[in-house]
């Protein structure tokens, strides 16, 4: 078997802050034509660094998060756990949800987004959102049995990205 570029792990504390920075790099990456210019802003960025410290110190035994490493620099991350319903509904159409899933773009086709998706939800039915204005990801999704199920809702902080719901 072919060794991989890159290892998958469960993340500790200590990596919040390097899950945090990964994840605003992979959305300036993705949607930086799409927000505001001030959107990144060290408040911001200091706010995603305090959700993922919370996210890691309070995950329950029904969220997963994994990491992807190369070269003790992690490049990925996806995180799973109990759907969360949207306002308007009422019970959501999987149990399982996938919350995020990034890879930095450097490390693109090099397996790393399939091996954390596998490791964050296996086969197993579940739902997520996707940015309409994400093909890339959207294609992953469907090669991974997801499919749209009609769901769209915007966030009143990046109004010009309209999430859609897929479920498989």
């Amino acid at each position: 078997m072919k060794d991989l570029p890159f290892s998958i792990r469960v993340p500790v504390i200590g990596d919040a802050t390097a899950i945090a920075d990964l994840h605003v790099a992979t959305w300036r990456e993705a949607y930086a034509h799409l927000l505001a210019a001030d959107h990144f802003s060290d408040e911001y960025i200091a706010g995603r660094r305090k959700m993922w410290i919370n996210v890691l110190s309070n995950a329950g035994d029904d969220v997963t998060i994994h990491i992807a490493e190369r070269d003790s620099a992690i490049i990925g991350f996806a995180w799973a756990g109990p759907a969360v319903a949207t306002a308007d509904e009422g019970q959501p159409p999987r149990r399982r949800q996938l919350y995020a899933i990034y890879v930095a773009a450097a490390h693109y086709g090099t397996g790393a987004g399939q091996a954390l998706l596998d490791q964050a939800l296996a086969s197993e039915p579940a739902m997520l959102w996707v940015a309409k204005e994400n093909p890339r990801a959207i294609a992953f999704y469907r090669r991974n049995g997801f499919r749209f199920d009609g769901v769209e809702q915007t966030d009143p902080y990046a109004p010009r990205i309209t999430d859609a719901r897929m479920v498989r």
